[in-house]
């Protein structure tokens, strides 16, 4: 049978709705249950790229299907509260048969009430909320029952309102027309036993009777086989075609006195009673929940008030019934006697008090607690103590048999068993789409148990412990299946609530179970473990619970990649008076017997960790971060396209929204929590629901290009929503949620507006554009109030202003506006400027937030920092370092007592503002050098001030610092012998200076360009420098005279002296351009020159042989060469990337080469054969294979192991190519790496400035 006409068409005509909003993997799961939709047809649609895809091939099927196929979408989009959807296309409903229903009323004729009524069908409650997905598949399956008998069962568990719709699917005169012309019976049965039940059925004869034209003169049946009999010949004889309603059945022999092959509808709690009868059987299963919308209708008419009159307890109510048509009734039936217990009844509700919950007289229950009861009494008593068990379970928490064979110490196929029972009966919901099946209790039946067994809770809970600890002697499972993940998570859990302590302390100050438990179920859950069980752990130690939780939330980022890195070298980085660095030692130290590599960070103590939680919420730039109004939550957006919302204490994710179909810019809460608002480059304005991450609004019509910020007004009185957008005119837009379209537009700017806020009591809006200019508009009508032109205040440059973004301050008085390299603060009423904190850098200022307590401002850079300034002082407070690319966005938590910033890194970083301070800002730049003597480490490097500083690495003390440098240094070296430090400046000059005491020794000038390197010979007589000028420079430095190299072409970043002791008389150098040069530095004559490359030279390394050297290039090869003859010996083809560096073994048979992709390949320097490739395990999807290029390699003195350097630190196994530990540092892009002679103390500085020694661990 064809789609209806009227059906196709409404399809058509709200198709681009449909596409735009609905998620196809949703609706397909219940198609293919209603029999709709083939297994293959879903994959077909699923094998389209994007969702937009999927849902327009969805609809194309649709269209080539039949009036059921309609039905069943349309039911489908009810259950997955696409109620808007649903509402479109809930006129041009299809009949399933002629003359069938069109809606659950209009079948409702005179004729339908005579019928029912003489069959005894129940009125429609007072009270009735219509349930049309269910009342469908209720009257779907009874006219299956139209040509033969059968059996169609409705069930679900108390409560769930399966009387009431058994009642209404047979409300409709097309189905008693066609189906059942012989009239419909209903019989009440509840719990009965033999001699009760044969009343029943004697007195259903003698209606059935009675009803006859010529009425029967049998005396009653007087046994149960002779009142079936009598019954079979009714049904068969006098009523063929009729439908028998059998409601509230609990035991099987009942209905197999009903076992007479007619047509039956029962409704029971226990699925499985049908089948012990004969005929065809149907099921429909009551899902218990009834949405919010249906609750509070349910409220409205017990209490005769119009929906958006309802007090604001309505909603919390519907919340506390879980959604149980039984309990939303019992409480509205209360409250229409007593409208003034709103807030009571809720209390009762909230604190599980069932009991004084008093019936209403239309329920044959007396209380809520015993309809529960009744259902558990029935179970033998064994199985009744094991369901008590089940009151340690969590809410809306699905656990595997496996779980429960631990507890109940059985066989999981015996637990299986049980479990199905518990089923049957609607004790218990099983989710079947999972393998191994999942069990989960509904809420209202865990409140029941919960309140039932309240005094034996805690040894309930204890017994699970036990029962774990017994099982689970040799240590917790790792194996990741469901019954792991339950262990893992919820195993600190009761052991809280049953309140052992000890054990939770052990537990949980332990570096292993945070190991186990971050690589299972990640960072977040544990962190929210610390901040949940805080209290009880506080009163064991509240130092080292503050210590593991500090732990996590700084390197929660590091423990989300995979590969997982070892927790134990993670741990090694933090402080030495740590409890979490006191367990990794210990285990470093054991593991280390065995040869497994650690390496402690000895200097760390002088680096403070300043960042309160780094989180990793998105793959791609994260271009918005908020804080919720009350803290507590934290939502992000970005090029992702999706919006998550997760805890601001530990980063654990609540929601994950694939919002839009591009970029999504900006993200922010209303001021109840309660919406999110998300406006994007594809166009779009949306508000989400947060609690149920379902879409309430989309504004799309109006912006024509792409929506750059959205934001809700600060106050609750009247909420609106601002936008701002890319439209050359109609860029600022307020939008009334209840509005389809924008309430008022801004005029003013011709230019995109970046970024709009209202004031701190929302009567102004100030919008910021690319026109150089803030305007401030007024909500009320839309009119411009005034503009400040920020253009003005950059008159000295050409270039275009743009203002990034604005903000107010507490009291509305000032406003500060963020463009180019400046933050500007201006008087609101007479637009002067007050104050103007400018950087001296190179970067731009990309967003600006004030503090609402305090007089702080915060201000986002485009060179990864983060500054917090005293507007009132003027003066820069902090400096919160550790993003690693553009930081987009920075706000004050609503208290002012936190910081968020988020960055093109992937990374939200959260700050306590009173712990961030200024001395925290000194940083070394990556061009460094360092000396290794005895136990000593000397490293100098300039820092982020333009000084030079001579450092003691193992204490961090600064030996020596000079004076600030006009020029940009840009390389350094040292000489033990004089102890002097050299430098190099980007001006070309070249300074020698005593160390400690700074004075200068010499000042050599002579580069035009920027010095790219230097180095002193080994008698410390001579100092070598190369530069950008294509020059390198030999200088007896204590005379000032100099040979000058000349040949390069372009700029020598790097050369090498090859040893000939007892005098360094050769040098060999390698430019850009492609060649390597040998000189001799005593005639300054150059010795040879090749051009061993068409691409840049990157690296060069001489073997310790001195009969090789190795080059590699941009062109993606290394070569090998003889030193001696000059003559070429092997190319080195295989790296898909520019080769960055390359180092000969120190018995010079192998030669490790790196590339920018982050592989390492090893070559056997006898025939230039490829060895093996250094694992390809990488950090993550976005990620190249070493976290960034591979700038560094060294040996080992054995040649068994390999340090290289990229993003990251890493020591690979040579003989195998395995990676055997990872050093994360803060910051990344490791330039090199400095290695003492014995291959146990490394050497490097990171991108942001860090120094770290490290030292394996023996």
């Amino acid at each position: 049978m064809a789609l209806e006409e009227g059906a196709r068409s409404c399809l058509l005509r709200f198709r681009h709705r449909l596409e735009q909003d609905i998620k196809p993997s949703y609706l397909m799961d219940h198609m293919i249950s209603d029999g709709v939709l083939s297994v293959n047809e879903e994959e077909r649609i699923m094998n389209q790229p994007t969702r937009k895809d999927q849902a327009v091939a969805l609809l194309e099927l649709l269209l080539r299907k039949d009036n059921r196929g309609y039905i069943s979408f349309y039911n489908a989009l009810i259950k997955e509260a696409y109620n808007d959807l649903a509402n479109l296309l809930h006129y041009d409903l299809p009949q399933t048969l002629p003359g069938a229903y069109k809606s659950s009323s209009d079948g409702c004729t005179s004729y339908v009430q005579t019928v029912l009524s003489e069959g005894g069908v129940p009125q429609r409650p007072v009270v009735f909320v219509s349930r049309p997905e269910f009342v469908n598949r209720v009257r779907e399956k009874l006219y299956r029952l139209q040509k033969e008998p059968g059996w169609v069962t409705v069930f679900g568990m108390a409560g769930s309102g399966k009387s009431v719709l058994a009642a209404e699917a047979v409300r409709h005169h097309g189905l008693i027309e066609e189906c059942f012309p012989g009239g419909i019976h209903w019989l009440s049965i509840g719990q009965l036993d033999k001699p009760d039940l044969m009343v029943k059925i004697q007195s259903l004869c003698f209606r059935l009777e009675q009803s006859l034209d010529s009425p029967s003169l049998h005396r009653p049946p007087n046994s149960l086989d002779e009142a079936k009999e009598r019954l079979r010949y009714l049904t068969l004889r006098r009523y063929p075609r009729s439908l028998l309603i059998l409601d509230d059945i609990w035991d099987s022999t009942v209905l197999k006195a009903f076992d007479i092959h007619c047509r039956i509808l029962l409704t029971t709690r226990n699925r499985s009673l049908a089948d012990s009868v004969s005929g065809a059987k149907y099921e429909v299963e009551v899902e218990s929940g009834l949405d919010e919308k249906k609750g509070l209708e349910i409220l409205a008419l017990y209490t005769n008030t119009k929906l958006h009159g309802l007090p604001e307890e309505a909603r919390s109510i519907v919340k506390e019934c879980k959604g149980s048509p039984l309990v939303v009734s019992l409480i509205g039936a209360l409250l229409k006697e007593k409208p003034n217990r709103w807030r009571y009844y809720l209390n009762q509700l909230q604190q599980k008090q069932f009991k004084r919950i008093r019936k209403s007289s239309s329920y044959d229950y007396d209380a809520l607690d015993q309809a529960m009861d009744a259902s558990i009494e029935v179970l033998p008593d064994e199985h009744r103590e094991l369901y008590k068990d089940l009151s340690v379970l969590e809410k809306d928490i699905k656990v595997p048999a496996k779980v429960l064979s631990v507890l109940w110490d059985r066989e999981t196929e015996q637990v299986e068993d049980i479990l199905e029972e518990f089923v049957n009966k609607s004790l218990l919901f099983v989710d079947s789409n999972n393998k191994p099946y999942l069990y989960y209790l509904h809420d209202l039946q865990l409140d029941f148990l919960v309140e039932q067994n309240c005094t034996q809770l805690e040894s309930l809970h204890s017994k699970v412990v036990h029962q774990y600890q017994q099982h689970y002697r040799d240590g917790p499972p790792t194996s990741g299946d469901e019954e792991c993940l339950y262990w893992i998570r919820f195993l600190t859990h009761h052991m809280a609530k049953a309140n052992l302590s000890q054990e939770l302390y052990s537990l949980m100050f332990s570096l292993d179970w945070v190991s186990i438990k971050a690589q299972i179920m990640g960072p977040a859950h544990l962190i929210n473990d610390y901040v949940e069980y805080g209290p009880i752990l506080d009163k064991e130690n509240s130092e080292v619970r503050s210590q593991f939780q500090e732990f996590l939330s700084l390197n929660g980022h590091q423990l989300e990649q995979r590969p997982f890195p070892d927790v134990v070298q993670l741990a090694l980085s933090q402080p030495q008076t740590s409890e979490v660095y006191r367990q990794a030692l210990l285990q470093a130290q054991g593991r280390a017997s065995t040869g497994k590599l650690y390496f402690d960070w000895l200097n760390k103590s002088s680096v403070e960790n300043l960042s309160r939680l780094v989180i990793h919420p998105h793959q791609g730039s994260i271009y918005s971060a908020c804080f919720s109004h009350d803290g507590a939550k934290i939502a992000s957006s970005g090029a992702s396209k999706t919006l998550k919302v997760f805890k601001s204490t530990s980063g654990e994710k609540l929601t994950e929204i694939q919002a839009h179909d591009d970029e999504v810019l900006c993200c922010a809460f209303s001021p109840d929590d309660r919406l999110l608002a998300t406006c994007s480059s594809d166009r779009k304005v949306k508000v989400w629901n947060v609690e149920r991450s379902m879409l309430l609004r989309v504004f799309e019509e109006e912006h024509e290009e792409q929506v750059n910020h959205c934001q809700f007004t600060n106050t609750t009185q009247r909420v609106l929503l601002a936008t701002c957008s890319n439209d050359k005119f109609l860029n600022v837009k307020l939008w009334n949620l209840n509005k389809p379209s924008s309430q008022n537009t801004m005029f003013g700017h011709f230019e995109p507006v970046n970024h709009c806020c209202f004031s701190p009591d929302d009567t102004y809006l100030s919008t910021s554009s690319n026109d150089g200019t803030v305007k401030l508009f007024q909500v009320s009508s839309a009119n411009e109030w005034k503009t400040i032109n920020v253009r003005n205040m950059f008159a000295e440059s050409d270039e275009e202003v743009l203002v990034k973004c604005s903000t107010w301050t507490a009291d509305g008085k000032h406003i500060i506006c963020a463009a180019r390299n400046a933050a500007l603060v201006f008087d609101v009423e007479t637009s002067d400027m007050l104050l103007e904190i400018r950087t001296n850098r190179l970067s731009t200022v990309q967003y600006c937030h004030a503090c609402s307590t305090s007089n702080l401002l915060a201000i986002a850079f485009s060179n990864y920092a983060v500054e917090l300034w005293d507007l009132e002082a003027n003066k820069k407070m902090a400096d919160c370092s550790g993003h690693l690319s553009w930081v987009q966005r920075v706000q004050f938590s609503p208290d002012g007592s936190q910081l968020l910033s988020c960055s093109d890194d992937q990374t939200v970083r959260l700050w306590e503002t009173n712990k961030v301070h200024t001395s925290s800002a000194v940083c070394l730049k990556r061009d460094s050098d360092v000396l290794f003597y005895d136990e000593e480490i000397i490293v100098s490097a300039a820092d982020n001030c333009n000084r030079l500083q001579v450092r003691d690495g193992r204490t961090g003390s600064v030996l020596f610092q000079s004076e600030e440098k006009s020029s940009r240094i840009r390389c350094t070296c040292m000489c033990r012998q004089p102890s002097a430090v050299a430098l190099g400046q980007e001006d070309g000059t070249v300074q020698v200076l005593e160390v400690p005491s700074g004075k200068i020794l010499a000042t050599l000038l002579g580069h035009t360009k920027t010095v790219l390197h230097c180095r002193f010979s080994h008698n410390g007589q001579t100092l070598i420098t190369s530069s950008e000028d294509t020059t390198i420079r030999v200088w007896r430095w204590q005379s000032g005279e100099c040979k000058v190299l000349q040949g390069h072409k372009e700029q020598v970043r790097c050369f090498s002296l090859l040893y000939t002791l007892p005098v360094d008389t050769r040098l060999l150098s390698w430019s850009f351009d492609g060649t390597v040069k040998m000189w001799d530095l005593e005639s300054g004559e150059k010795m040879q020159d090749i051009q061993a490359h068409r691409g840049a030279i990157l690296s060069c390394h001489v073997s310790p042989d001195g009969c090789l050297f190795a080059t590699t290039s941009a062109d993606k090869t290394a070569k090998l060469w003889q030193c001696e003859s000059w003559q070429f010996v092997h190319t080195l083809s295989g790296h898909q990337d520019c080769v960055r560096s390359c180092r000969f073994s120190w018995d010079s048979q192998c030669l490790a080469t790196g590339d920018d992709n982050g592989e390492i390949r090893l070559w056997s320097v006898k025939d230039g054969s490829l060895l093996r490739i250094c694992s390809r395990d990488g950090k993550d999807g976005m990620d190249s294979l070493h976290g960034g290029w591979v700038t560094d390699l060294h040996f080992s003195p054995d040649n068994s192991l390999l340090v290289s350097t990229g993003g990251y630190v890493k020591w690979w196994d040579v003989e195998k190519g395995e990676a055997l530990q990872t050093f994360f540092p803060t910051g990344t892009a490791l330039k090199r790496i400095h290695v003492s002679a014995d291959f146990s103390t490394f050497v490097t500085i990171d991108s942001i400035g860090i120094l770290y020694i490290l030292e394996r661990v023996v």
